[in-house]
């Protein structure tokens, strides 16, 4: 029987770090996958540090672009404006402050208009604490509260298996020093609270290719991107480090981890 997937996302290329794999298993098994993110994306870190409404037309297209290398049906932009790393940006129509409310509406009608079985969103601490994924956390939860969308699932990351891959990763020549496993130390879920580890290696060129349309947030003036660093990855390795994608899944008690998003609706 097939179902619809609604991922919910802060910025254009998150769906392809936290969540690709599953979207584009889900389309490949025949369900109906729709892509929404709150913002364009428009404050992110690019070289040049060109920002603004050309950075956000840029991003919308490689959005569309990473859709469509995952088989979703739909791509959908909400229209508040990026937060910035810090909350420092968009103003009064940043989605970091926009009214909880006022956003899950929004999103309730969408997930209303297509019916949605499940709803993709982040955990409480939004990953690493960027006030944009804090915020789809908390719009998230409501807006299914408000759809009576049955199953929501909060993307993350075994916070351990993390930091088993990043002291693997981190020895390989290229890898910056930002990328030691301590600085995860407090970031995203403890393996024992989380209820799905998806297999997704076998889409892990639909993963890359993804992560590949997403060519403006390859680079920037300072640090290094968490992209740039992936795609040099060979494709082996790749497929090792981001084989599995993690989620919690409201209201289940963890146990044996699942392996598929729609348990909680095909029951």
């Amino acid at each position: 029987m097939p179902f619809t997937l609604v991922a919910f996302h802060a910025h254009p290329d998150d769906e392809a770090l936290l969540t690709a794999g599953t979207l584009a298993r889900a389309a490949a098994e025949g369900h109906r996958v729709v892509l929404v993110v709150a913002t364009a994306g428009e404050a992110g870190l690019v070289r040049g540090g060109r920002t603004g409404p050309a950075l956000a037309t840029r991003r919308r297209a490689e959005l569309e672009a990473s859709a469509r290398a995952l088989g979703c049906a739909r791509v959908e932009v909400l229209g508040y404006a990026d937060s910035g790393m810090h909350g420092e940006a968009g103003g009064d129509a940043a989605f970091a402050r926009a009214d909880v409310d006022e956003a899950a509406g929004r999103l309730a009608q969408l997930l209303a208009e297509e019916k949605a079985d499940v709803l993709l969103t982040y955990d409480p601490a939004g990953g690493y604490g960027h006030p944009d994924h804090v915020q789809v956390h908390r719009v998230g939860l409501r807006a299914a509260e408000l759809a009576g969308t049955p199953s929501v699932l909060e993307a993350t990351v075994d916070r351990s298996a993390l930091q088993r891959v990043l002291r693997l990763v981190h020895r390989l020549p290229g890898i910056p020093a930002d990328f030691a496993p301590s600085r995860f130390d407090r970031a995203y879920t403890d393996r024992r609270d989380l209820t799905h580890a998806v297999d997704v290696r076998r889409f892990a060129a639909a993963k890359r290719a993804s992560m590949a349309a997403h060519v403006s947030q390859a680079g920037a003036d300072e640090g290094t991107r968490t992209l740039a660093v992936l795609l040099k990855l060979p494709l082996p390795v790749f497929r090792f480090v981001l084989g599995r994608e993690w989620y919690v899944e409201r209201g289940r008690r963890p146990g044996p981890l699942l392996d598929d998003v729609f348990a909680g609706v095909r029951t």
